[in-house]
């Protein structure tokens, strides 16, 4: 039942939302919807049993299809990354000037809905409806409270996702085909593909996924998106949806076509990694604070990935264990270019610096956050970084010296990036930074708690996702 609740609530509270004419209550109301979410996923984490994890209901079962969903440790472990996340968007923007904010956060809400459905759906019709679902609302949100150039990012991001969307949908089509007209996800896992068919349904599935990622050479969406979107809106982006990508890759293109991967990893495994370097390269030249922290983003994701299909253990913790540091280190790095933005009104490194003498606080918080999220020892990324690298080394040594080219790189862009804008000769725009929103502050710290945990008890997760881990092993052994 907890994972209908993690649906329902940021539906009904969504929808409630639009009814809302007072800024500030839906601003509160949102903030309750969160915290709500949040102490589902606690309840279900500390107090509650496998059994009242699933769902299952009829829902269009002429053709096959139930509203079957299914918490296991990966999605536990991403519907908690989406409760969190939410709350700390919410704090972080509650000073900001929306316009329409009620319609803005009930679309924000909304999106959580579809979120929280793909990572629980495990019926292959159902995943396909949140899938789309989730994209629906971040359009409206883009294209209405985005920047200058809204229309054509919000048209092209649209384009690329439901192509991609189009393609998983075929598969699916035909795996139910071969399942007798079941969409269960058992079922689909239980047909037998000859290699062939493997062959041409992974890269179906596949570039869906990637499109979401964003993966090498299908990430060409991501940096226009992210800047031209409101910084919320890129928030939830890169914290949470870019993961329904490699969510998906864990629970439908393994287990449904394990010999498609297999066949497959290598050119992956390269694309990834290429990907990485390519957006490293990027962010080292990038002015803007939002294209830097999109680039970042996606050398991450590209890291991620090619620990997935590395195929060991390591890199299935690591990668789960990352999915989750990465959501709340790179949400830091978008708070703290948010704030800038909205003090000084710009974005441009090169006309920001001496930021620290103004806000010291602000520059320890950025500190913490850019250090974890270059996997500096002790912090939450360490060790799923350490686990990725060990899984790429044991699947080959030069993916693993490819690949740490591209953390060099990160730790090259990122510390530029503080000495430039915290650093340095103080400018007229530092003074206005002297003063920051209390909600932001606070999620901001609580980011850093997090960061400081995950780093010291990794065992939290491992314990989380230990199940998944041992049904991907079992697959693939």
């Amino acid at each position: 039942m907890i994972s209908l609740l993690l649906i329902l609530i940021p539906l009904a509270g969504g929808l409630l939302n639009f009814l809302l004419r007072s800024d500030q209550v839906a601003r509160i109301w949102t903030l309750l919807v969160s915290f709500s979410s949040l102490a589902a996923v606690l309840c279900h984490l500390f107090c509650g049993e496998a059994a009242n994890a699933s769902f299952q209901a009829d829902w269009l079962s002429l053709i096959g299809a139930s509203f079957s969903l299914q918490m296991d440790g990966a999605a536990a472990l991403m519907c908690l990354l989406s409760a969190v996340v939410y709350v700390l968007i919410t704090l972080a923007i509650w000073k900001n000037d929306i316009r329409s904010s009620n319609n803005f956060f009930a679309l924000l809400l909304l999106t959580q809905a579809g979120v929280n459905g793909v990572f629980l759906a495990a019926d292959g019709l159902l995943f396909y409806f949140f899938w789309e679902l989730a994209l629906i609302p971040v359009y409206f949100l883009c294209s209405i409270w985005g920047g200058e150039k809204r229309i054509a990012v919000t048209f092209k991001f649209f384009i690329y996702t439901f192509f991609g969307s189009l393609l998983m949908l075929a598969g699916l089509l035909y795996m139910a085909y071969q399942a007798g007209g079941s969409f269960s996800l058992q079922a689909l896992s239980d047909v037998k593909l000859s290699s062939a068919q493997q062959s041409w349904l992974f890269w179906l599935f596949f570039v869906a996924f990637a499109v979401k990622m964003p993966v090498f050479p299908f990430h060409t969406w991501q940096p226009d998106a992210y800047e031209q979107s409101p910084t919320a809106v890129t928030m939830v982006l890169s914290a949470l949806m870019v993961k329904m990508g490699l969510f998906a890759v864990i629970r439908w293109l393994f287990p449904l076509l394990p010999g498609g991967v297999l066949q497959y990893s290598t050119i992956v495994m390269w694309l990834s990694i290429a990907g990485m370097l390519y957006a490293s390269f990027i962010a080292m030249k990038q002015d803007d604070l939002k294209r830097l922290i999109a680039y970042s983003s996606i050398a991450h994701i590209g890291l991620i990935n090619a620990a997935l299909f590395a195929g060991n253990e390591g890199g299935y913790n690591g990668a789960m264990i990352q999915m989750f540091s990465h959501g709340v280190n790179v949400l830091g790095m978008w708070i703290v270019a948010d704030i800038i933005e909205q003090k000084t009104g710009t974005r441009k490194i090169s006309e920001l610096g001496g930021l620290a003498q103004s806000s010291p606080m602000l520059a320890i918080l950025l500190l913490i956050v850019a250090l974890a999220n270059i996997a500096l020892p002790l912090t939450n990324a360490f060790i799923g970084e350490f686990l990725m690298f060990n899984a790429l080394f044991k699947a080959g040594v030069w993916y693993a010296v490819a690949a740490g080219l591209s953390i060099i790189f990160g730790a090259v862009y990122t510390l530029r990036m503080i000495q430039h804008v915290f650093l340095g000769d103080k400018t007229e725009r530092a003074d206005s930074v002297s003063v920051i929103p209390v909600g932001a502050t606070l999620s901001l710290v609580l980011i850093c708690i997090l960061i400081f945990v995950g780093g010291l008890y990794p065992g939290i997760f491992f314990r989380l996702t230990e199940n998944s881990v041992t049904f991907l092993l079992k697959i693939f052994n």
